[in-house]
């Protein structure tokens, strides 16, 4: 296909998609844009202030995208010689009470190291607002069990990312924030990125910043996720760095793309090592290398990506290396998963010359009438199962007059009523509905997934 036609398509898609979009978007081949665009609000009015709309050279916080970037941080560190993949964490960071812990465990998702937010859940002051040295403390005082042996299996873990930027100052010298510029952003001309934590310095907020919005149905639109009160996490663990709060914008994510390529910038056998699955101790591999999840796509050949998800933005880099295909997607008022996900099938249907399919919005969901009393029948707690046997339980209470539900490992959330027994997940685009009502308690719970349905039993 050429290059004309894959313009004239992926601009016919962005014209089906506007009216559900806000973000901007930017798709390349070999490096030049055949898709560079910007919709919707940056951010939206206040009193006097009128809404102020995006531009392609808006700023915004990258989430999880900021991985990749933090896992390179490492690999400079080790071309310098300053460090061995394999090298223990411990050597760094002697108070980590995890033993046996590498390097390549952190950056591989390896290490078995618990999930700090849910320790920040339980144990943290919500009114501090945390930074690096606070979980490494939390981890030391309180010393929650790990998940795993090193290496003996694979979960996505925040925490080592953490320790990958505290690692990174303690062997340096510098703050995370100035090794990155000084490493990546200034030599690849990435003028517009910066390690930027808003809530923790209000008053240095950078030009053309996108702020972060979260659709509720519940405030009748969008509203700053700190106006959300389940969404209080964002303010007290504002101040960590390493698993996100890289900021950016599409172009500088660009430039990033480009020097990936460029053996001067990052050697090709550390390259290798950054694209290839690991493996585990039983011999399983797993798609995820060194800060990117690995995938064969059947017509654009091997790729590499990594997403983004924080209250406020959604964040997407994808590159397919065989073909020199980059998707940079970022999202200020992301409405539904769904939908963009079906976008990015979309760009990829149009790089492809495939059938294009264009992105189905959700009917628009409207809040039923409860009461905390219509509420009393589902009060309790659930367990949910899988095929495996493992089990996560599920707290339903009621707090500020709305109905939550908090999972074992922490996270909570707010079931919004669409009826009288089925509810609404808006962090999770998701719905769930109490079953067989028997004696004024509901028995079950079932909570449809995007790709299945999970069933819960009531235990108390």
């Amino acid at each position: 296909m050429t290059r004309k036609k894959k313009e004239a398509q992926l601009s016919a898609l962005m014209e089906q998609i506007r009216e559900h979009f806000n973000g901007v978007i930017l798709v390349a081949e070999q490096g030049k844009p055949l898709l560079y665009e910007a919709v919707g609000f940056a951010e939206l009015s206040q009193g006097q202030e009128p809404a102020r709309t995006l531009t392609t050279e808006s700023m915004f916080e990258l989430a999880s995208v900021s991985k990749p970037i933090t896992a390179l941080g490492i690999i400079r560190l080790h071309q310098a010689g300053l460090l061995e993949l394999d090298d223990t964490v411990s050597r760094w960071l002697p108070e980590l009470p995890y033993p046996g812990i590498t390097i390549r465990h952190l950056l591989t998702h390896t290490s078995g190291l618990p999930d700090y937010i849910a320790l920040f859940s339980e144990k943290w002051n919500p009114a501090q607002i945390a930074v690096n040295a606070d979980v490494l403390n939390m981890l030391a005082a309180h010393r929650p069990a790990p998940l795993f042996a090193p290496q003996d299996s694979w979960m996505y873990s925040n925490t080592g990312y953490i320790m990958l930027a505290i690692l990174i100052e303690r062997i340096s010298g510098q703050s995370y924030a100035d090794f990155l510029s000084e490493q990546i952003f200034q030599p690849l001309g990435m003028a517009r990125t910066r390690i930027y934590n808003r809530r923790l310095d209000p008053d240095a907020v950078p030009s053309n910043y996108a702020w972060g919005y979260v659709y509720r149905l519940e405030h009748g639109g969008y509203v700053l996720p700190d106006a959300v009160p389940a969404m209080n996490y964002v303010h007290y663990l504002d101040g960590l760095q390493g698993d996100g709060m890289v900021n950016s914008t599409a172009m500088d994510l660009l430039r990033l793309d480009r020097a990936l390529y460029d053996d001067k910038f990052i050697q090709p056998q550390l390259r290798e090592a950054m694209f290839t699955p690991v493996t585990l101790h039983n011999g399983e591999t797993f798609d995820y290398g060194f800060g990117w999840l690995i995938e064969q796509h059947p017509q654009l050949g091997r790729a590499v990506s990594h997403s983004g998800g924080w209250p406020g933005y959604a964040t997407f880099l994808k590159r397919y290396i065989e073909r020199d295909l980059t998707i940079i997607l970022l999202q200020n008022g992301e409405r539904d998963y769904n939908y963009t996900q079906q976008l990015l099938r979309s760009v990829e249907q149009a790089l492809a010359d495939e059938p294009m399919e264009v992105p189905q919005a959700a009917a628009p969901r409207t809040l039923f009438p409860l009461t905390a009393e219509d509420y009393e029948p589902f009060l309790g707690e659930y367990l949910f199962q899988d095929e495996q046997g493992q089990s996560l339980s599920a707290e339903v209470f009621i707090e500020h007059s709305q109905l939550c539900m908090r999972l074992g490992n922490g996270m909570t959330f707010v079931l919004l009523p669409i009826s009288p027994t089925r509810f609404y997940e808006q962090q999770t685009a998701t719905e769930l509905e109490f079953g067989e009502i028997e004696a004024s308690k509901s028995s079950r719970l079932i909570w449809y997934e995007h790709d299945s349905d999970s069933v819960a039993q009531r235990v108390r």
